[in-house]
């Protein structure tokens, strides 16, 4: 197989599309969008997201400690553009965008009422990288959408549609493919019938 070779850069995709709010009042509310984002580890609970240093809402998070990672779908696709390309030091983007700010449990960010998942998060550290900083958030809840949970109490994400990204465009997920650990699952054999 041929290959060509680049420079080194981020190749990794694809990535989730991710809405991050943040803020601690009506004034200050903000979305940025982040494709840098992700989970760190699961006891405790943490996630990070990655940001420039002169994004409008790097300052924002800094002082108030907190943000809400918030998951996207197809339907929010174009408020996931239009929050990533605009600056919340020029507009509201929760206006803007017709995204309903609602009230979080456990922070003072709020969490985006449209999106199927918040993610809570209390900043524990901002790591000084490079063209952007890892901010690292300790989950301190995680708001489902009722609507995809089904009668066992199962979360069913993949009825919201998620979308994810990849080199500059975004894609929709479409089918589950297989699920984890299927690849060494024995085969259920057919009991044969007595006669």
């Amino acid at each position: 197989m041929s290959k060509t070779t680049w420079k080194p850069g981020n190749m990794i995709y694809p990535v989730p599309a991710v809405m991050v709010s943040c803020g601690n009042n009506e004034e200050n509310y903000n979305i940025i969008t982040i494709a840098w984002t992700g989970t760190i580890c699961t006891n405790p609970p943490m996630a990070y997201i990655s940001i420039r240093p002169e994004r409008h809402s790097y300052d924002i998070i800094k002082e108030t400690g907190e943000f809400v990672i918030n998951l996207t779908t197809e339907q929010l696709t174009r408020a996931t553009d239009y929050c990533g390309v605009k600056s919340g030091r020029d507009v509201n983007k929760f206006k803007e965008m017709n995204l309903t700010p609602e009230k979080a449990t456990q922070v003072s960010a709020p969490l985006i009422g449209e999106s199927p998942v918040n993610i809570e998060c209390k900043l524990k550290e901002i790591v000084k990288l490079g063209s952007h900083d890892m901010f690292i958030g300790e989950v301190v809840a995680v708001n489902v959408d009722d609507y995809y949970m089904d009668e066992k109490g199962k979360f069913h994400l993949d009825k919201a549609r998620p979308i994810c990204y990849s080199h500059g465009q975004y894609y929709s997920l479409k089918e589950s493919i297989g699920h984890f650990g299927y690849s060494i699952k024995k085969k259920k054999t057919k009991k044969k019938k007595k006669k």
